[in-house]
C-alpha cells in the first residue's frame, strides 16, 4: 500500500520560509513524477509545482515561480517543497501527490493525473 505523509506545515509571519517534506512509502519511489497542491478554505485544489521521475523537469504555477522549489530525494524517497517569501495568499493545507504506472506526462498539472495523496500538512501565513 503507498502512503504519503507530509510534515513543515506551520504558522509564519509575511515574508519568511517553511520547508514541507513528504515520505513515500510502499513503492520504488524514483519511478513516477511527483506533485504538490494546495487547498485553501472554500476552493479548489489547485496545483503548486511538480517534479519528473528523476528529477530532470519541474513545472511552477504562475503564483508561486520564483519563490517556491521542488526536490526530490530519491535514496530517501523524500519530496521538498522549498517555500520562500510567503505571501498571505499562500495560506492554505498542502498535499503531496504521486501519479500512478499509468501516467504519461513528464509533469502533471492536474490533481486526476495522480493516484496517490498525502493528508496534508496546514501552512498559515500571517500579514
Amino acid at each position: 500500500q503507498v502512503q504519503l505523509v507530509e510534515s513543515g506545515g506551520g504558522l509564519v509571519q509575511a515574508g519568511g520560509s517553511l520547508r514541507l517534506s513528504c515520505v513515500v512509502s510502499g513503492r520504488t519511489f524514483v519511478s513516477y513524477a511527483m506533485g504538490w497542491f494546495r487547498q485553501a478554505p472554500g476552493k479548489e485544489r489547485e496545483f503548486v509545482t511538480a517534479i519528473s521521475k528523476i528529477g530532470g523537469s519541474t513545472y511552477y504555477a504562475d503564483s508561486v515561480k520564483g519563490r517556491f522549489t521542488i526536490s526530490r530525494d530519491d535514496a530517501k524517497n523524500m519530496l521538498y517543497l522549498q517555500m520562500n517569501s510567503l505571501k498571505p495568499g499562500d495560506t492554505a493545507v498542502y498535499y503531496c501527490a504521486a501519479t500512478g504506472p499509468g501516467n504519461k506526462i513528464v509533469v502533471p498539472t492536474t490533481t486526476w493525473r495522480y493516484d496517490y495523496w498525502g493528508q496534508g500538512t496546514q501552512v498559515t501565513v500571517s500579514s
